[in-house]
């Protein structure tokens, strides 16, 4: 109560001084001078060509940071959905800019040929049903096309289903850390729950042990998929709202606890293969160059970085969010099977049941 009463007594007092502050102003006898506050000829000009001035630079910092940081991008979309995705948002980048650079140019020009001067008077229109219709229908168009198109790729990105034979994973996210779950040679994850959970037992995830799919499960901390197989991917959260990111897969869906969340794709290109990506390779020098200048001077963390796929949080999940990855490594289907079978079941890691 007593903090309430403070507060509404700070609020009162702030009110009171700019009351006072208000009369004070209206108080003072301003005299016809140069120091009215109503604009002349030259403070009209001046106005002008500072439009002129920020044009410019608004134009000079975008294409600076074009040349500058277009490096910094992700490289070529390393899954079957993701140039289709790259279109769509490069196509909207192209139409936002161009009307941009338009209307900014043709706004800054107007402001300045048309600013206030003694002696005209301004002509204007009290309605144009005709330009009204013009910059109303364009947008609608525009806008239409794009929401259209972006609902059509969307469908198309969603599509989870079992066609194509389609390897089965789990991605479970906890503070913080991912693990991930495969379905075993019966490609069928087994029932689990976050109530099942028995780390006496070794049962991180909670998996249901009288389930007969579940005893086949393989349970890892490095993801390995398949290249040209379609991965589904189901999504549990142990805690709190996570968000499985995928980045150079194009590929996002948030954890939520208490259901499951999915998404599917197929990864195209291996992790050798984008190791050799130009762009990849430009941002590893770049990257080892930093951490080599980082080692000399004796400081943590610069080691040199080769590139490989990550799966990322991107949501704020609590103070160890920056350390929530996990490492992604697309291979060829002989390599995939040949790190599957070297993997232990669930049912071979759980712990026995003390009699």
């Amino acid at each position: 109560m007593t903090t309430l009463l403070i507060l509404a007594v700070l609020v009162l007092v702030a009110i009171a001084i700019w009351q006072m502050t208000k009369i004070f102003e209206l108080s003072q006898l301003r005299a016809e001078s140069s120091n009215s506050e109503i604009a002349n000829d030259a403070d009209n000009r001046n106005n002008g060509y500072l439009l002129f001035a920020f044009l410019i630079f608004i134009y000079g910092i975008t294409i600076f940071s074009f040349a500058k940081y277009t490096k910094v991008l992700l490289p070529e979309a390393a899954s079957a959905h993701g140039g289709e995705y790259d279109t769509l948002m490069w196509i909207s980048f192209a139409i936002i800019f161009f009307v941009q650079t338009i209307t900014q140019a043709l706004l800054h020009y107007f402001g300045y040929k048309y600013r206030g001067e003694e002696g005209k008077k301004a002509l204007f229109y009290a309605d144009n049903d005709r330009l009204e219709f013009i910059w109303t229908i364009i947008p609608v168009i525009v806008l239409a096309g794009l929401i259209i198109w972006g609902l059509y790729s969307w469908t198309n990105i969603m599509d989870v289903n079992d066609e194509d034979d389609p390897l089965i994973v789990e991605l479970y996210a906890q503070q913080f850390n991912w693990t991930a779950r495969y379905g075993g040679d019966d490609n069928v994850l087994g029932d689990a729950s976050v109530r099942l959970i028995d780390i006496d037992r070794a049962n991180v995830l909670g998996l249901d042990e009288s389930d007969p799919n579940a005893g086949d499960d393989i349970i890892v901390k490095e993801l390995h998929l398949p290249v040209g197989r379609k991965v589904n991917f189901y999504m549990r959260s142990q805690d709190v709202l996570h968000s499985a990111y995928m980045p150079h897969f194009r590929a996002q869906m948030n954890c939520v606890p208490g259901m499951i969340t999915q998404f599917s794709f197929t990864p195209i290109i291996t992790t050798e293969e984008m190791r050799l990506n130009p762009d990849v390779v430009d941002k590893v020098k770049r990257t080892n160059a930093i951490r080599a200048e980082k080692a000399a001077n004796g400081e943590p963390n610069s080691d040199p970085w080769e590139f490989d796929y990550v799966l990322l949080c991107n949501k704020i999940c609590g103070k160890s969010h920056y350390n929530m990855q996990m490492k992604i490594i697309v291979e060829t289907e002989e390599e995939y099977n040949k790190w599957i079978e070297e993997q232990k079941t669930f049912g071979e890691t759980m712990t026995p049941v003390e009699q």
